[in-house]
């Protein structure tokens, strides 16, 4: 797989498990945790964003 191909399967990984802590704040019934999951979810989704902004226009960190 080619580093450009491994970068989109990285940053579909990351909004797959952004979803899911997102899913997880959800159901949760305490405020702090429901708070702590919703910020992780936000910042894997901004990293992730930002690594297909690096793909889009072809940057190859190496």
């Amino acid at each position: 797989m080619s580093v450009s191909g491994e970068s989109r399967g990285r940053s579909q990984q990351m909004r797959t498990k952004a979803k899911e802590l997102n899913d997880a704040a959800e159901r949760s019934t305490d405020p702090e945790e429901r708070r702590r999951l919703k910020e992780k979810a936000r910042r894997l989704q901004e990293q992730s964003e930002q690594e297909g902004r690096m793909d889009d226009r072809g940057m190859d960190p190496m």
